[in-house]
């Protein structure tokens, strides 16, 4: 499914790590269209903005850009932060319009409101913050 976008490494540190897990205590990894669903219909009746990573486990840049992904969550919690492994859910990531890995999608009122494409780590903090902004504006 998809293309991984590519990105060159500063260093050997900047390297992805390989265990690098696609959800935590503050990302919700979606396995089925249900959830999905759940956890969407949940953002909205609390009316928060959701931001989804579509990802892959094997994509390096997906991986360099995780850490960021999860700190923005554990900091921004008036947002919803999901994960979608494009392998296990590939219709519906094909669905979504999904072409290269990482692609993040964010959602007010279920619709699509913005899109980044590949792992631009400055993008996805102040697309995110903005985000996060405009929600705190709308309560």
């Amino acid at each position: 499914m998809g293309n991984c976008c590519k990105r060159s490494y500063k260093s050997e540190d900047d390297e992805p790590s390989l265990t690098v897990p696609l959800a935590n205590e503050k990302v919700t990894r979606i396995e089925s269209v249900e959830q999905w669903e759940e956890k969407v219909s949940e953002a909205n009746r609390n009316g928060k903005m959701v931001v989804v990573n579509f990802s892959a486990s094997w994509c390096n840049p997906c991986r360099v850009i995780a850490p960021t992904f999860y700190n923005l969550a554990a900091k921004y919690e008036s947002l919803v932060f999901l994960t979608v492994d494009v392998d296990d859910l590939a219709e519906f990531s094909t669905s979504w319009d999904i072409k290269a890995t990482p692609t993040f999608i964010f959602l007010r009122d279920g619709q699509r409101a913005d899109k980044i494409v590949g792992a631009n780590k400055e993008e996805l903090i102040n697309k995110i913050e903005a985000a996060a902004n405009s929600c705190i504006q709308l309560r």
